[in-house]
């Protein structure tokens, strides 16, 4: 499989092989969802919570008589038939969205998405990208010569704080270490653009590793 590669200056140098293992699999597009809504859950918050009888503010003792008024018996003022009281079922803070997936699956499904995107020439990669300081400007002026459409993932070998920093401004553009690479970022943006050192490292990382 071969993807387009990049200069500095934004000049097309040539084509960049990579390893069909990774970039030219079977789609699998439920491994994908499977894959995207593990991300989801995991990173879910349970915020909602309510308080039950016994966590309210309320006092315990019993309204009234509990035998002859002709009443039901009623319990203190927290009892959850009671406007004010507490709450039955509700949602509670401690509820787990955790899910679990498969290593490989897992690995199927970013290269699915990978495999889609080389075939959508929605993937390509740049050479280098050497700044002495952190420009937004350059870094913007060198993006407008690459197809990257509205929006880019821009994984990255190691930190590279110019690079990081010159992306910081421009809302279009999500900078990622390649160790971190997962289904949500790769779908959520329009492109993806490897720096040449991130993609040796992936293959390295995703097919080497048991």
């Amino acid at each position: 499989m071969k993807i387009d590669l990049y200069t500095q200056t934004g000049e097309k140098k040539g084509d960049l092989e990579v390893s069909d293992k990774m970039f030219n699999v079977a789609v699998n597009a439920e491994v994908v969802r499977l894959a995207v809504l593990l991300q989801q859950a995991n990173e879910r918050q349970a915020i909602a919570h309510v308080k039950n009888r016994g966590e309210i503010n309320r006092s315990t003792r019993k309204l009234y008589r509990q035998k002859g008024t002709g009443r039901a018996r009623m319990g203190g003022a927290g009892n959850p038939i009671r406007r004010g009281g507490g709450a039955v079922f509700g949602p509670r803070n401690v509820r787990n969205f955790t899910k679990r997936m498969p290593k490989r699956e897992r690995r199927l499904a970013l290269f699915s998405i990978l495999t889609q995107k080389a075939a959508d020439h929605s993937l390509f990669a740049l050479e280098q990208y050497d700044v002495k300081a952190p420009k937004t400007k350059e870094l913007h002026t060198l993006l407008q010569k690459l197809p990257v459409g509205k929006s880019v993932l821009l994984v990255l070998d190691k930190k590279h704080p110019t690079i990081e920093k010159s992306a910081a401004n421009l809302p279009y553009v999500k900078t990622i270490l390649v160790t971190t690479l997962n289904s949500v970022d790769l779908l959520k943006y329009e492109k993806t653009l490897f720096m040449q050192e991130a993609l040796k490292k992936a293959e390295e990382i995703f097919l080497t590793s048991n």
